[in-house]
């Protein structure tokens, strides 16, 4: 099939990440992928391009451009598209009026479109459910990546159960190795981290409100007391970030939090660590959760939706209660205390990533999507 996929950006984020992973294996498979970037470009786009994927930027400098419709709508009526995908809010709503524009509402006139949406996207109001829900009728499907984000569009939002459909994301497998005791030496001497130091705690991931990383810092000020050769990694950037270094020097945690940035070398900050924490208040399906998890390491996680479908409680992971920065404290020093605890988790989450979490069952079900849409529109 021609396949047009529409994102906003190009950044290292948990989307466009999963995107990548798709178009590369859709690729493999034969389709013809085009990309179209609403927004701005950003570090990714080398990497579709040398996945032999074109790249064509729309940019929207507004936040409502009528103009960068207008492109779009060209962009799509020139590319003779069997299949038009896009994600996440702005990318959704454009492309669906676009479509609109370059093929009218006949749907027999039109591609087959389907919007994907990647989190519980608690930050909606009513006037961003409005529009999902009057654009959910100008698609075929809206495609959530976990049972909790389908929940979301159907319960809360108020989308249309048979509009809906899930398809977990994915991960490549061949990162699933377990770190050893010489990799995560190796790993810590790069990072200037002593080899006595330990242990080490990793957050990855953007430093915005729905992420409550100070939840893990005002842990890490309880733990300080009894591990005071801790380090906790914050991987990511955000509006947050000199809120949160404000936070660590007047607590005194400076000289323990290392603030790492954007970080594509992910796989060492993965090798250095020793336990990853996510204490968002929302999700969908967490990437850094697959991650750590394809690489057998504990993880300990807020108890949110899409993010307890991967940390299910003393099995894959440990939870605790959205915003008990005690009780992630009180189970991060469980996890220190029982290496063989947290060898059990991390060996727990591996198996369940590698069985039920490919990139090849991801592309397997969103293949079966595309024909279903072709049906449809027929």
């Amino acid at each position: 099939m021609k396949i047009a996929q529409i994102i906003p950006t190009l950044d290292r984020s948990g989307a466009e990440k999963q995107l990548l992973l798709l178009c590369r294996e859709l690729k493999k498979r034969g389709h013809e992928l085009h990309l179209a970037v609403l927004t701005r470009t950003g570090e990714l786009e080398a990497e579709f391009r040398e996945a032999g994927i074109p790249v064509t930027i729309i940019g929207k400098p507004l936040k409502i451009d009528p103009f960068s419709l207008v492109r779009l709508a060209r962009w799509l009526k020139h590319g003779q598209f069997e299949i038009v995908q896009s994600w996440l809010f702005a990318a959704n709503s454009y492309t669906r009026a676009a479509a609109a524009i370059a093929f009218g509402r006949k749907r027999s006139d039109r591609p087959g479109l389907i919007a994907t949406e990647m989190a519980v996207d608690l930050w909606k109001s009513g006037y961003h459910f409005s529009i999902d829900r009057k654009l959910a009728d100008r698609c075929d499907f809206v495609v959530g990546n976990s049972d909790a984000v389908v929940a979301f569009y159907r319960d809360t939002v108020g989308i249309a159960a048979e509009r809906l459909r899930m398809i977990y994301s994915g991960i490549e497998q061949d990162e699933g190795r377990k770190c050893t005791l010489e990799t995560k030496l190796i790993a810590r001497q790069q990072l200037k981290l002593a080899n006595e130091e330990g242990p080490v705690i990793l957050f990855a991931g953007r430093l915005a409100e729905q992420k409550r990383v100070e939840d893990l810092l005002k842990s890490a000020d309880i733990l300080q007391h009894l591990y005071p050769k801790m380090k906790v990694i914050i991987a990511g950037d955000g509006p947050l970030k000199s809120g949160l270094i404000s936070f660590c020097r007047d607590v005194d945690l400076s000289d323990k939090v290392i603030f790492a940035g954007h970080c594509a070398e992910m796989q060492l900050l993965y090798a250095a660590s020793d336990i990853v924490v996510l204490p968002s208040s929302y999700e969908g399906l967490p990437n850094v959760v697959m991650e750590a998890q394809l690489r057998a390491m504990p993880v300990v996680a807020a108890a949110a939706p899409g993010t307890v479908e991967l940390v299910k409680d003393r099995e894959t992971g440990l939870t605790y209660p959205i915003g008990d920065s005690t009780e992630l404290a009180r189970l991060l020093q469980e996890l220190i205390r029982n290496p063989d605890l947290a060898d059990s988790l991390g060996n727990s989450g591996q198996e369940m990533i590698c069985r039920y979490f490919s990139v090849g069952q991801m592309a397997d079900k969103f293949e079966q999507l595309f024909e279903e849409t072709r049906k449809t529109i027929c």
